[in-house]
């Protein structure tokens, strides 16, 4: 059953499509710190393949600018990184640790709270 789930379904990290793609023409290139590969062919197409589920904001900002061309060196993991930048993290609206200012939540309680008259 796993193996028909994968070949109908995408967001299982990958099609089967991509499953024979990165088979036959990819290069392992590299992975990031959390469990994501990164593959490369010899006509220069770039793809990821995730190790959960399947979400553009998991991949850290080194690797965003390898797989839009824009830098050609692969990112390493061992770089310095200065200490004002903060870890990645991925885009977390719509979950419990979303951010949410105390003013506005105030604001949208105290609205709802009328509402219950």
């Amino acid at each position: 059953m796993l193996g028909l789930k994968q070949i109908f379904t995408w967001w299982h990290k990958q099609t089967f499509g991509t499953f024979l793609k990165t088979l036959f023409f990819g290069k392992l290139v590299g992975k990031d710190e959390y469990g994501n590969k990164y593959y490369k062919s010899k006509k220069n197409e770039r793809w990821v393949i995730y190790s959960n589920n399947i979400e553009a904001t998991k991949i850290p900002s080194d690797w965003y600018l390898w797989m839009h061309h824009t830098v050609n060196e692969t990112p390493n993991i061992n770089n310095v990184k200065y200490n004002w930048q903060k870890k990645h993290e991925e885009n977390l609206t719509g979950t419990q640790k979303a951010y949410k200012p105390n003013k506005i939540t105030k604001k949208i309680k105290k609205k709802y709270e009328t509402w219950k008259n």
